[in-house]
């Protein structure tokens, strides 16, 4: 059944490790698998596909490390394809995990050679080799055949399926094998399925954050303080769970992972549109989003400060922006304007006035104003979400046909939380609402001061439609 080894020095460690890949973590590398660990080395050493849905911290990144050490060097002249959904995640995270675990081995330091994108046998750098491959194209997963063959999918809730179906459509031989580990984020696609629908096809393990030696009490505690346990942030990043998708989330959790963790570029002649939403006192945030197109590059946030303060705030968070890019031809305050946020607006208007800023200007939105689509949205408010549902949307359509994403929001599970936990209802009269602040309070949650700015910062009303307070062009 073994081929004949290509190296004296391997001969020993194949023989003994070929079907024990949690001795050779531990042996090898000095890596000592926690229980699920063990259970999946061992599940991956006698099965083909082997997909693992996880809370956060869990340990998955250094266990697909040691896996794709284990098939590099037990098997002769295999191909090990790593992949990820962002360069950020397959590169900075995995892609160094096995460099950092590949360092802790003399024996392997003294086999391997590795580089940025490949690792290989030295002395055999065409045919044994493992590669860094992003999940962008299926065309990136094509074009791989070996007798010996292993894929590493990190963060698999996040590949679109024609990516998914490319790599499934390479595994083709007796010993061609798949591995996919991730949180599942989204309750569609191969990842989903591997643990639903097509579970009989498929060794499947869950692991809670809750069960693992390696996460931190206190930050599982305070996770569940932040969201609720019934949250849906909370299911995926630490019980490993899929989220509910409730009929009445106004966003799913799903749409706003495939915008986060990726890059979009800047339009470079694009204005600069900032939303602010305002809160006074008390435990609220004010919060202010900047964005070029649709990539969101600027966050500010502050709390217990008048008017006054959030004025002077505003106005240095818009500058240093247009700091960044300066060939942005206006800069676009759209404050929420209702209650206190009229001050903020007055304050603008007023420094824009005095200092003759004609880039700048400044328009006051007020929430509970007529909507410019009356017949879709109860109010103006209710629309601004609307939106941002619809851009969150179409980006995850285009990403799960293995596009690249048009939009870019900064990575905050705060934010997050409030985007996805909000409900709506359909009015009698067939409009769309949201659910209402205090409502969603003696829910237990936080007032979703982040997604509201978030959402000021990406309206664009059509013909000055929507600027009940307050408009100022130049």
């Amino acid at each position: 059944m073994k081929q004949t080894k290509p190296y004296n020095v391997l001969a020993s460690v194949i023989d003994v490790y070929w079907d024990d890949p949690a001795a050779f973590a531990e042996d090898i590398l000095g890596f000592y698998p926690d229980e699920w660990q063990r259970g999946v080395l061992d599940d991956l050493s006698k099965k083909n596909k082997v997909s693992v849905r996880s809370g956060q911290g869990v340990g998955k990144t250094g266990l697909e490390a040691v896996v794709t050490l284990w098939y590099l060097t037990c098997r002769p002249n295999p191909k090990v394809i790593a992949t990820a959904p962002t360069k950020d995640q397959l590169f900075t995270v995995l892609w160094a995990e096995i460099a950092k675990w590949m360092e802790k081995s003399e024996l392997l330091k003294r086999l391997l050679k590795w580089t940025k994108t490949k690792i290989y046998m030295i002395g055999s750098e065409e045919r044994w080799f493992a590669t860094a491959r992003t999940a962008t194209k299926p065309e990136n997963m094509q074009g791989f055949h070996e007798d010996y063959m292993l894929f590493i999918v990190d963060e698999a809730s996040g590949v679109a399926d024609p990516i998914m179906e490319a790599i499934l459509g390479t595994l083709t031989g007796d010993e061609n094998k798949i591995l996919m580990c991730g949180n599942p984020t989204r309750t569609s696609g191969v990842f989903f399925d591997s643990h639903n629908r097509d579970k009989h096809l498929w060794s499947t393990h869950k692991v809670s954050s809750l069960d693992s030696p390696r996460t931190s009490r206190d930050t599982i505690e305070m996770l569940k303080q932040k969201y609720n346990e019934d949250s849906d942030v909370y299911r995926v990043r630490v019980l490993g769970d899929f989220p509910k998708a409730e009929a009445d989330a106004y966003i799913p959790l799903e749409f706003t992972d495939q915008a986060i963790n990726v890059t979009v570029t800047p339009v470079k002649y694009a204005d600069i549109h900032i939303g602010i939403d305002v809160a006074r006192y008390g435990d609220d945030e004010t919060v202010m989003y900047a964005r070029v197109g649709n990539k969101v590059v600027a966050r500010h946030t502050h709390s217990k400060k008048g008017t006054t303060e959030t004025t002077g705030e505003a106005i240095r968070f818009a500058r240093n922006t247009l700091n960044r890019f300066p060939q942005a031809p206006r800069v676009v305050f759209k404050v929420d304007d209702t209650g206190v946020g009229g001050g903020v607006t007055d304050g603008i208007d007023e420094w824009i006035d005095t200092h003759n800023m004609q880039k700048f200007e400044v328009h006051g939105i007020n929430n509970g104003s007529r909507a410019d689509d009356p017949d879709v949205y109860d109010k103006l408010g209710d629309q601004l979400w609307g939106n941002l549902r619809d851009l969150l949307e179409t980006n995850f359509r285009r990403r799960m046909l293995g596009e690249e994403s048009t939009l870019e929001l900064l990575e905050d599970d705060k934010l997050v939380s409030q985007l996805t936990t909000r409900k709506y209802r359909v009015l009698s009269k067939g409009v769309i609402k949201v659910e209402p602040k205090d409502k969603m309070k003696k829910r237990g949650l936080a007032s979703p001061d982040r997604a509201d700015a978030l959402a000021l910062c990406f309206y664009e009303p059509e013909g000055g439609k929507g600027f009940s307070a307050f408009e100022r062009t130049f």
